[in-house]
């Protein structure tokens, strides 16, 4: 263990601190080689402290929820991977307002809503990932998308001091907001909901997940809707339309189920979905003039 990593030990705790962790085990992909440090924070004095030690050390550092928007290289991450998921999730019903720390899964708030009648979040129920994320790209799906039901956000500012955002002042647009474009830290949010009949919420959720099960390909690791949507167009339409429905690289393919999806089928590395990504947004624009944009973010070099 060396200084930096008994520093690290020192603010959150020996077992919250790893060192050489493969990113496999985190990202909804199933691939990435190992990060420097990865660090599970349970206090919001614990990530100010943390981040302290990488600026004093010259560490880069990025925040993970639960992996499900990122692509990592297989050799992986020479820098500080904060894990805002496993230990910072919690979860308060105040009247018809939902407060949620980063780390809540999306799938949990939803449920929460629906254990107290509250509505407008059936939506973001089958997203796999956590509010902190979804504030950060303004998450959406089913015509659903955070800005319309988000009322606040607590960050942590590139001088890591604390402020509160109003919705309209986190700027929230199609897979984007203040917090992205200025390397902000969400540290809890605020739902705005409505009550409505828990049967009415419960009919629309399964609604939603059966027409995922039916159009998505579920049953294969991935990291959901692998390019934005270009205007005027479908990704997965123009994708499909290129011909490379079921084209693979290594184990990576583009999905036959769902041709905006990018699944890793058969044990593919990091390299391979990226050159996957590379060959789709390559034969779109010779096919159509138009240059796919990733959704997933990418992490380390490629």
């Amino acid at each position: 263990m060396d200084n930096i990593s008994k520093r690290f030990c020192g603010i959150v705790g020996e077992e919250q601190v790893k060192e050489q962790e493969l990113m496999k085990k985190h990202t909804t992909f199933r691939v990435g080689g190992p990060a420097r440090y990865y660090i599970c924070p349970r206090t919001v004095q614990e990530v100010q402290q943390v981040l302290q030690v990488c600026k004093e050390n010259g560490l880069p550092f990025f925040i993970v929820g639960n992996g499900s928007n990122l692509l990592v290289s297989d050799e992986g991450y020479d820098g500080v991977i904060l894990q805002m998921f496993r230990n910072y999730n919690d979860i308060i019903v105040e009247g018809t307002n939902i407060r949620a720390q980063s780390g809540a899964l999306l799938s949990k708030v939803a449920n929460q809503a629906l254990g107290h009648g509250l509505g407008g979040f059936e939506f973001a129920a089958g997203i796999p990932g956590t509010l902190g994320g979804a504030v950060t790209m303004n998450a959406g799906a089913y015509g659903g998308e955070l800005k319309q039901v988000l009322k606040e956000a607590t960050i942590l500012d590139d001088q890591g001091q604390i402020q509160v955002l109003s919705v309209d002042e986190l700027h929230l647009g199609y897979r984007t907001s203040i917090v992205k474009e200025r390397n902000y830290i969400v540290l809890e949010a605020v739902l705005q909901l409505q009550e409505k009949p828990e049967d009415e919420i419960r009919e629309l959720m399964e609604d939603l997940q059966q027409r995922r099960s039916q159009k998505q390909p579920l049953e294969y690791p991935s990291a959901g809707s692998t390019f934005k949507r270009p205007e005027g167009h479908f990704a997965g339409k123009l994708i499909m339309d290129s011909g490379l429905q079921g084209y693979c690289v290594g184990g990576a393919c583009v999905s036959d189920k769902h041709c905006g999806f990018v699944i890793n089928k058969d044990n593919a590395n990091a390299a391979e979905i990226y050159q996957l990504m590379q060959d789709v947004r390559k034969v779109v624009h010779e096919k159509f003039g138009i240059w796919l944009e990733p959704e997933v973010k990418l992490l380390g070099r490629f």
